[in-house]
């Protein structure tokens, strides 16, 4: 006979009417970069995280990455081991769409190749997490590129679902997107707002368009910068240097390029130009020839520049003036 584990919560009187915090439960899809720093600014705030992927084996490799990132902090003094441990020990790894049900909110974030497949998979997600939530959680995609409004479509709950897109690969970014769709709710959408400012977070409220802001703003600065390049205007070290210097940006837009991943970089070119057909948005072909040679930026080691195992940057990538 198979033992019964018993709750302490199962003997307490009027269980049924405790109350329910508004946000407790977070669910992400997507176990890659983005869907790993979610995870782990959320998981720091007190709450339990759901990260699901594709397999067991995707799911354990983000575990161990989040892991090291940790570590990395700790090395800066950021925070100590316990506090490590308190972090992991709230999310939970899954391949099941069920262990989404008790989220308040779940967040898409994962990573696809083309506008097409981005779309098809995304709305595929949105489709699934939809059967498997309770009926006030909120459904959100984190993509920047795709409408919400076209990606619920098929969805029976649209007025639940919003954009919230985290602005850069950090989780400590202090600021989100947060876009209202067309069938969004007004109470879901506010739900959503008091969600970003438990975790710490300033709202920009945006209106509905491919890109928003963030990326409709980074990808002619990359594109005008590789331009730059290829003209012989300036080397890339010192296009950088104009833009952090001159203008107090932390990051020139070739290393902020490398930590965002060329490879984002050029999915978003391609979308935006899809949508809108102007020159602007046109991928360079110095992104292009990058990303063909899995040259993506500090994940691989190499973009613009060369990076060591920490993601320090140690180098020029020489291979772009052969």
């Amino acid at each position: 006979m198979a033992e019964i584990l018993e709750q302490l919560e199962d003997y307490a009187l009027y269980k049924d009417t405790r109350p329910k915090t508004l946000f407790s439960r977070v669910g992400i899809v997507g176990a890659g970069t983005v869907g790993q720093n979610i995870a782990r600014m959320v998981s720091s705030k007190g709450l339990d995280v759901v990260l699901l992927d594709l397999t067991q084996e995707r799911i354990e490799k983000a575990m161990e990455e989040l892991a090291k990132e940790l570590d990395r902090i700790i090395e800066r003094w950021g925070m100590t081991n316990s506090e490590k441990l308190a972090i992991l020990s709230r999310i939970k790894g899954t391949t099941d769409y069920n262990k989404f049900a008790g989220c308040d909110i779940v967040i898409e974030a994962v990573k696809s190749s083309t506008r097409e497949h981005s779309h098809d998979v995304r709305s595929k997600i949105l489709k699934n997490i939809e059967l498997y939530v309770d009926k006030d959680a909120i459904i959100a995609t984190n993509s920047s590129t795709q409408v919400i409004t076209e990606l619920t479509a098929d969805l029976t709950h649209k007025e639940r679902c919003v954009s919230f897109h985290f602005i850069t690969p950090e989780a400590d970014a202090r600021i989100v997107e947060i876009v209202k769709g067309l069938y969004t709710s007004q109470a879901a959408y506010e739900k959503t707002i008091k969600f970003a400012h438990l975790i710490g977070k300033d709202v920009v409220a945006v209106k509905e368009s491919p890109g928003i802001i963030s990326t409709r703003l980074m990808v002619p600065f990359i594109n005008e910068a590789c331009d730059i390049l290829m003209e012989g205007i300036g080397k890339m070290e010192d296009i950088d240097t104009t833009m952090k210097i001159g203008f107090g940006l932390p990051l020139g837009p070739f290393e902020m390029a490398d930590k965002i991943g060329l490879d984002k970089i050029l999915r978003w070119c391609e979308n935006l130009y899809d949508e809108f057909g102007d020159q602007k948005y046109k991928a360079n072909p110095m992104l292009k020839r990058l990303v063909r040679a899995n040259q993506c930026g500090r994940r691989t080691g190499k973009g613009f520049y060369e990076y060591n195992k920490d993601g320090i940057k140690v180098a020029k990538n020489f291979s772009l003036e052969e």
